[in-house]
């Protein structure tokens, strides 16, 4: 994409955190922008901080977990502004526990972290991508994963989730080049970001819940210190809002907002050229005192 002034952004997860740096720098550049999130609050707040600053912006609330709300917001944004030129498939939560071996996360914490992080991915591309190519105007496709879908570490859900979305994101890239599309795609691999993915779990549904799950006064503390890490030490996320939008003016498929963090990645790669069992770069896990807090990204 050379154009951007007058065209369509649609951001889901675009609420807060980087889905709004995103939508922030979209509508800086005269995009008409569309925000999706599950967060009905935040989501409200998101609209008005935009549309009080003269933007054309539409907001939408979607639950990307569910197909059937991906096609409702893909029919609304068709029906108002009758084109995508930017899909930014960013929401995203996190889960299964840090420190916590694979096994020890529940049916519903699979169902919750992977419903979110990888088939809100499968389902912007599904109700999108078909509409993008009937228009057939220059476009692009941004996907949120993280810098563990590109890394090893521990068992977390939330890192499975990351490798899903970058495996699912380079054969997306392939799928669009055979059919000469003119859509262009990069994958997103944020480090340290100053969100507040810690506490996704306000968001998470009851049905989804853990039955068994005891909240202690030592998780709180625990999820509140990393979460003010987050806040403290981590990139603004209207800075990432900066490097995706050059990303795709330069048509750009892996972005990093962390550079200094591709050793880790190289690591991975150098063990799997070597058939060597994985490395993990984190400290060594300590078994937790007691059940730990969503994992972060």
């Amino acid at each position: 994409m050379e154009e951007f002034a007058g065209r369509v952004a649609v951001v889901t997860g675009g609420a807060s955190g980087i889905g709004l740096g995103m939508a922030r720098r979209f509508a800086k550049e005269g995009m008409r922008v569309v925000l999706a999130d599950v967060e009905e609050g935040a989501l409200e707040k998101a609209r008005s901080e935009l549309a009080s600053a003269g933007n054309d912006v539409l907001a939408v609330r979607t639950d990307v977990s569910s197909l059937e709300s991906v096609e409702a917001l893909a029919e609304r944004v068709y029906g108002t502004f009758g084109a995508t030129h930017v899909l930014c498939n960013n929401a995203g939560v996190a889960g299964g526990g840090a420190g916590a071996a694979i096994w020890e996360s529940s049916a519903r914490d699979w169902q919750w972290v992977l419903g979110v992080n990888l088939m809100g991915v499968v389902h912007g591309i599904q109700a999108f991508v078909p509409r993008m190519l009937e228009h057939e105007e220059p476009s692009h496709i941004v996907n949120t994963s993280s810098i563990l879908g590109l890394t090893t570490g521990n068992g977390s859900i939330y890192g499975v989730s990351k490798h899903g979305v970058t495996r699912l994101t380079e054969g997306l890239y392939l799928d669009l080049r055979v059919r000469k599309a003119k859509i262009g795609v990069s994958l997103l691999c944020p480090g340290l970001i100053a969100t507040h993915i810690v506490t996704s779990s306000r968001n998470r549904p009851d049905a989804l819940r853990n039955e068994d799950e005891v909240v202690t006064p030592e998780m709180l503390k625990m999820r509140q210190t990393a979460q003010e890490r987050f806040l403290e030490a981590g990139m603004p996320a209207d800075q990432v809002g900066d490097i995706v939008f050059d990303a795709i003016r330069e048509r750009r498929f892996y972005v990093f907002t962390h550079p200094e963090q591709k050793p880790g990645v190289e690591r991975r790669l150098r063990s799997i050229m070597n058939e060597e069992p994985p490395r993990d770069g984190l400290a060594p896990r300590r078994a937790p005192e007691a059940p730990a807090p969503s994992s972060v990204d």
